[in-house]
């Protein structure tokens, strides 16, 4: 059983808690366990992540947030550099699942973010799982 950790941005409670949710489901699901951290935002991400991965309690990361366009620049910032540390992060080989969502409003993170519509913390999850199967066939 591998134990994998969940950090979410808990910007928007109701949506995290679906994508949580589903996310959880998912590693259980497959027969393994999770933790929860809350980070300040989605730019905070990779950083935990990059730490809690330094600690070699964990076999994989879900990264969990809602990024919903506003009326300035700074929706293109925190989706484009947490993507981007989250990549980073994958490509030194540590198996992560984006669940960020990056969405034009609520109506579109509520159906993205709902385990019984899109699934996309399930999703996530599935994806860290993969990655961390690849990780054990090539080791």
């Amino acid at each position: 059983m591998a134990h994998f950790l969940i950090v979410e941005a808990r910007f928007y409670d109701h949506l995290n808690d679906m994508l949580v949710a589903g996310a959880r489901g998912a590693l259980e699901a497959a027969g393994h366990s999770a933790e929860v951290i809350t980070v300040p935002g989605a730019l905070e991400i990779p950083g935990a992540i990059a730490l809690a991965h330094e600690s070699e309690r964990y076999d994989g990361f879900v990264a969990i947030g809602v990024v919903i366009r506003g009326e300035t620049y700074h929706f293109e910032i925190v989706a484009g550099e947490s993507a981007r540390g989250i990549m980073a992060l994958t490509m030194d080989g540590i198996a992560i699942g984006n669940g960020i969502l990056t969405v034009e409003d609520e109506q579109q993170a509520i159906v993205r973010a709902d385990p019984a519509q899109k699934d996309k913390g399930g999703e996530a999850a599935k994806a860290a799982l993969a990655l961390y199967d690849l990780r054990r066939h090539y080791a």
